[in-house]
């Protein structure tokens, strides 16, 4: 048991690890933890909450971003994927023919 206990601490992504330690409200100031995240969020104030606020949106627009690429490469395969099962499909129609008239 304790070494399942040691491998599974490893396994936390550290962005959660970070989460926990930090106290208060995000921007308000360097945590518990030590790391700040730069002057002007060991500052706090408006300024650190801004931010926060601006990081939290790149990385949202980040994460679409990757979503849309994402849902691209999904359709893209798809149809792929469905010209391949027509090409084959087409395939086994002129195989079928072709061993009808060798069958006469």
């Amino acid at each position: 048991m304790q070494s399942l206990r040691k491998t599974t601490t490893w396994m936390i992504p550290s962005g959660m690890r970070i989460a926990r330690m930090s106290a208060g409200e995000m921007g308000s100031g360097a945590g518990k933890g030590g790391g700040g995240g730069g002057s002007i969020r060991d500052a706090g104030g408006s300024f650190g909450k801004m931010e926060v606020a601006h990081e939290e949106e790149y990385f949202y627009k980040q994460r679409q971003e990757q979503l849309a690429k994402l849902r691209q490469k999904a359709i893209n395969h798809e149809d792929f994927h469905s010209e391949s099962i027509k090409h084959h499909e087409e395939a086994i129609a002129r195989h079928k023919k072709a061993i009808e008239q060798l069958k006469k």
